[in-house]
């Protein structure tokens, strides 16, 4: 789409609204949606919606069908359950816990750690940081709950 002539300073004020600090930023942003931004809202994020209101005034909105299908996609992946990773036998698996690093070899009956086997990754996770945690997700093999 080519821009009217009126509108051709568009990068000219993207770029200008790149260089905002967060007093410009809520200026801006006051004017744009006649509310002040989110209390904790970094500049980079204002930037970044302030330039994407400006692109909108100028080259208008997705299109109606465009919007219902990105709405679609952004609902089935938060009802997807993404399937856990498994950690094969002979693997090893590494973190790092309060300046420390911590190894476990996954073995055919379970898990090594410092020299003793162990039936789960929730025992070997507790015994790190003293506390109960999902092992999977202590050592990375189940992502967070979004919540």
């Amino acid at each position: 789409m080519r821009l009217a002539s009126s509108d051709r300073d568009v990068p000219d004020r993207l770029r200008e609204i790149a260089t905002l600090d967060r007093a410009a930023c809520t200026r801006y942003w006051q004017n744009a949606f006649g509310s002040p931004p989110p209390k904790y809202a970094s500049v980079r994020f204002m930037q970044r919606v302030l330039a994407r209101n400006l692109q909108i005034e100028v080259l208008g909105a997705y299109p109606v069908q465009v919007r219902r299908e990105l709405r679609s996609i952004a609902a089935s992946a938060r009802r997807a359950d993404p399937a856990p990773r498994k950690a094969s036998t002979g693997s090893c698996m590494v973190r790092e816990w309060n300046g420390r690093t911590f190894r476990v070899e996954v073995t055919s009956e379970g898990y090594v750690f410092d020299g003793q086997a162990y039936g789960s990754l929730t025992t070997i996770a507790k015994k790190i940081t003293g506390v109960h945690w999902s092992g999977p997700r202590f050592f990375g093999l189940r992502p967070r709950r979004a919540g």
